[in-house]
């Protein structure tokens, strides 16, 4: 009986008195929103959770069975939503996290499994229990509004997105390019833009549609900076949705890597709302496809001046980011990240505004002949008469009657001349 008993007290030594080795936290991530929190506890191995809400003051407990702390939970930015975090033992083997809140907020938490470059997570979501500020729908405004642009820099928090030779991260240099564009865009008369992300957090695919959608946005433009296995291989490119096949290898490989980005990120797949999204991003988009082309091709033509490009045509691939069915949209890839003079550049600030410089002229120049009705830039178009000229063709290119343009110029026939100026009334 004397080895059972030396087996008995291996056993109790190896796996602890409960009788099973406990799972380890070995991390936690913090990354702050501005309407949210993501709390990101690394673990060494599946484990069962519980997650409720204590009042007055407001606190989110979460429960984890058979799991220890090895790691701090102190000094930490958790953000305006989250005052502090401690953590108990319960039940000899059990930890407790209890997170000390600000304001109510409307907890979630999900289970993610290991991925390339994670373990298993527990994801904990902490948003404000109003929801994201009511956004003003623009189109319902009487006058003349701003053409409205929203930007997204790709990735962001839990999803790094590509990295460099030298370490440079995605998620980083394309927010810079964002920010330069956003402020571009902002210093153009009749034009505004908004960023689905201004700050180092994640928000799914999903949510960075639905935040050009919630605010009426005219054009989604997505930045990115591509990596590919060979390294020699550089240069910008613009991509708009494909429903029907991917226009090269290449573009069916890069869309399946963005697509991969909420894997990455972390989305819960529990609940209906995953079923809305599969019916909002399988509706028809044949209009905001013809004008993300028209877009594109502008956006692509300035890109061309800035340095080397990776494909001279608009590609095409089933981005899910792109599928807003009432937007036009197009995603940009700034540059191949894995290649070294392109990852120089992408960290150059220098680099980085003349790129964004680029794109604002392309969607400016798709905007100034294609204005949204009932914006200030369709108020404001002018055209010069050029040689060949006629004024049904002129009425035809800005979507206009020829008796508006007479109307609107006070012009008796349809007698122009080279060199004159046209007011261009707002178009439909």
């Amino acid at each position: 009986m004397r080895w059972f008993k030396v087996l008995c007290t291996f056993v109790l030594l190896l796996f602890g008195t409960s009788g099973f080795a406990q799972e380890r936290i070995d991390g936690l991530r913090a990354w702050p929103a501005p309407d949210h929190t993501r709390l990101v506890f690394d673990l060494s191995g599946p484990v069962k959770h519980k997650l409720f809400t204590l009042s007055n003051p407001e606190r989110v407990v979460i429960d984890i069975e058979d799991a220890a702390l090895t790691t701090s939970l102190k000094d930490r930015d958790f953000g305006k939503l989250l005052k502090g975090i401690r953590s108990g033992i319960r039940n000899e083997t059990d930890l407790r996290v209890v997170l000390d809140l600000d304001e109510e907020t409307r907890p979630k938490s999900f289970a993610l499994s290991p991925n390339d470059q994670y373990g298993h997570r527990l994801v904990i979501d902490l948003e404000k229990s109003g929801g994201s500020s009511p956004v003003r729908r623009l189109n319902q405004v009487a006058r003349a509004r701003e053409v409205l642009v929203a930007i997204d820099a790709g990735h962001g928090g839990e999803d790094p997105g590509a990295s460099g030779p030298s370490g440079v991260r995605e998620k980083s240099v394309v927010l810079a390019i964002a920010r330069k564009l956003a402020s571009l865009i902002n210093k153009e008369p009749g034009m505004r833009a908004i960023l689905t992300r201004d700050g180092d957090y994640y928000l799914s695919l999903l949510k960075r549609v639905e935040k050009a959608r919630q605010a009426n946005a005219d054009l989604f433009v997505s930045i990115h900076a591509d990596a590919f296995r060979d390294s020699r291989v550089k240069g910008a490119s613009v991509f708009i949705l494909s429903n029907n096949g991917a226009s090269s290898e290449h573009a069916r490989l890069l869309a399946h890597k963005e697509n991969s980005s909420d894997l990455i990120g972390g989305v819960s797949l529990d609940g209906k709302d995953n079923l809305l999204a599969s019916v909002l991003l399988d509706l028809s988009q044949t209009a905001s496809n013809e004008a993300s082309y028209h877009v594109a091709e502008q956006v692509l033509r300035d890109i061309k001046q800035v340095g080397k490009i990776h494909k001279r045509k608009v590609e095409r691939a089933a981005f899910r980011v792109l599928k807003a069915p009432d937007i036009p949209s197009l995603l940009i890839e700034t540059a191949f990240i894995s290649n070294p003079s392109d990852e120089r550049a992408l960290v150059s600030p220098d680099h980085q505004y003349k790129m964004a410089r680029a794109i604002k002229n392309g969607i400016h120049n798709y905007f100034q002949q294609y204005p949204p009705p009932g914006t200030l830039m369709a108020e404001r178009q002018t055209h010069v008469i050029a040689r060949g000229d006629t004024l049904s063709e002129i009425a035809r290119q800005y979507r206009v009657s020829a008796d508006a343009i007479r109307s609107f110029n006070g012009l008796s026939n349809n007698t122009i001349r080279v060199g004159q100026v046209l007011q261009i009334p707002g178009g439909g």
